[in-house]
C-alpha cells in the first residue's frame, strides 16, 4: 500500500461534500475543481470572470504549496466555463499569464452550469512531485 497525502482549505464544504481539494499519491498530485471562494468560504467575483479566474488560481496555487509543489509542477488541466462563448478570450488571457512560459496539457469545456449558481469558472488539475 502506498502513502498518500491530502490537502484541503479547512472549509466546511470539504467535509459536507466528502472530498479533499487535493490528493497525493506515487508523487502525483490530483487537484480537485477548484473555483472562486476565499479562505473563510465566501465567494469572491458574482458576475466577473476576470476575478472568478485569479481567485480560482490562487486557490489552486494554495492546493499546490500544500504539496510542496508550484504551477511549474502542472501536468495538465482541465477549464470549465459556463459560457465560453462570452468568458474563453479573458480567462485563457489570465491562465497563460499565469502559467507564464509552462505549458501543460489542458483541456476546456463549456458546461451548463455548476455546483453553485454564481459559479463562471472551475479549474481542475493534475500535478506531479520531482
Amino acid at each position: 500500500m502506498t502513502n498518500a497525502k491530502i490537502y484541503n482549505h479547512d472549509l466546511s464544504l470539504e467535509n459536507d461534500h466528502g472530498i479533499s481539494q487535493g490528493y497525493c499519491v506515487n508523487g502525483i498530485i490530483y487537484i480537485s475543481g477548484q473555483f472562486s471562494h476565499d479562505m473563510q468560504g465566501t465567494f469572491v467575483g458574482e458576475g466577473d470572470i476576470e476575478a472568478q479566474t485569479k481567485q480560482t488560481l490562487e486557490n489552486l496555487d494554495r492546493v499546490l504549496a500544500g504539496f510542496g509543489a508550484s504551477k511549474s509542477n502542472i501536468a495538465e488541466v482541465e477549464i470549465f466555463l459556463t459560457d465560453p462563448k462570452q468568458h474563453f478570450e479573458k480567462c485563457i488571457n489570465i491562465f497563460k499569464e499565469y502559467l507564464g512560459q509552462h505549458r501543460p496539457a489542458g483541456t476546456l469545456v463549456g458546461v451548463s452550469g455548476m455546483a453553485f449558481p454564481e459559479q463562471l469558472i472551475e479549474i481542475r488539475a493534475v500535478a506531479h512531485i520531482d
